[in-house]
């Protein structure tokens, strides 16, 4: 896992509403936030957990300096295609993000990709948390989609259950 990370909207949203968004900054040594994925966090809710994060200054907000032609072609959204963009620039650098495109992309280009379920697998595998199955909980009741079958498996691997 590389030290500085690139993320997206859709982790920072999930694990903000899960309070568990320093799982973040607990596994990098830098968090690199794009200005595109920046903007589309503060068109959410006053409410939302991620918002107010990004309105008290959480992570390092940065804009690509140039877009690569390649990764243009995949026709991904703003957010996505500027954390695969800072992670280009920022080699070797991890992008954190979900959606399924993005990640092929990242995975076409050389581009480490870990999604929001990575992440909590990482601190689990770090001693960051005493237990994955209870974030994923959390994650589950804050709104994330979780596979039954993928998540028992991966939790089967480092000795845990999924209730």
């Amino acid at each position: 896992m590389n030290d500085v990370w690139v993320v997206n909207a859709s982790p920072v949203i999930a694990l903000a509403k899960a309070d568990r968004l320093h799982l973040l900054l607990d596994l990098c040594k830098e968090l690199l936030v794009p200005e595109a994925v920046v903007a589309e966090i503060l068109a959410g809710p006053p409410s939302d957990p991620a918002r107010q994060a990004i309105e008290r200054g959480w992570g390092l907000a940065v804009a690509p300096h140039h877009i690569a032609p390649e990764l243009l072609e995949w026709g991904l959204g703003n957010g996505e295609t500027a954390v695969l963009a800072v992670a280009m620039e920022r080699r070797p650098a991890t992008a954190v993000l979900d959606d399924a495109a993005a990640r092929t992309c990242a995975n076409a280009l050389g581009i480490e990709v870990v999604g929001t379920l990575g992440v909590v697998f990482r601190a689990k595998r770090r001693a960051v948390i005493p237990s994955a199955a209870d974030v994923l909980k959390a994650l589950r009741v804050a709104g994330l989609h979780l596979d039954d079958k993928m998540v028992c498996s991966a939790l089967e691997g480092i000795g845990e259950i999924w209730e």
